[in-house]
């Protein structure tokens, strides 16, 4: 089997869930792993349970969760508040599935557009978001705490759900 069958019979694995309470601590090390501020376990337990408009899953590989991304639902609009894939899984456009799929549960949910904010010097995520469907619709000046950095602001239409054939919280989206 070549390296490229490999990673695509380890794709046809992949799981995506809705994050629960007991994943906080698996999610803090992706969170640490990928950020220069990583969020802290209460801003997840936040998240998870007093924050209406927030839906966030994970992805998981045989039973490990290796990536997680978060949204607040308002009124039509999503807004990605964090999207994140520990680093070894990196490169195997795995991040690119799991904005999919989260993609997939904002329009599920009945969002008509997404927004983000990413670092305007990220040019490997601006480039996956324009893959998707992103585009630049501005900037917020001295965005990040750590350093001041802009965020350069991303929108992009959601199609109506009808046209997915996926469950928001099933087992397996696939």
């Amino acid at each position: 089997m070549t390296e490229v069958e490999a990673l695509r019979a380890q794709e046809a694995d992949l799981v995506f869930r809705l994050m629960k309470l007991e994943d906080i601590p698996d999610i803090l090390i992706i969170e640490r792993e990928a950020f220069t501020m990583p969020w802290t376990e209460e801003a997840f337990r936040n998240e998870l349970t007093h924050n209406h408009f927030a839906k966030y899953m994970v992805m998981e590989l045989a039973g490990h969760i290796i990536g997680y991304a978060g949204m607040w639902a308002i009124v039509d609009e999503a807004h990605v508040t964090n999207i994140a894939l520990l680093e070894a899984y990196r490169g195997r456009k795995w991040g690119e599935r799991l904005l999919e799929e989260l993609m997939n549960t904002a329009s599920y949910v009945g969002m008509k557009s997404i927004t983000l904010e990413v670092r305007v010097s990220n040019e490997v995520a601006q480039n996956l978001y324009r893959k998707k469907g992103f585009r630049s619709a501005g900037t917020r000046k001295g965005y990040y705490s750590d350093n001041r950095e802009d965020a350069l602001i991303m929108w992009a239409d959601l199609p109506e759900y009808k046209e997915h054939g996926y469950l928001e919280g099933s087992v397996d989206l696939k």
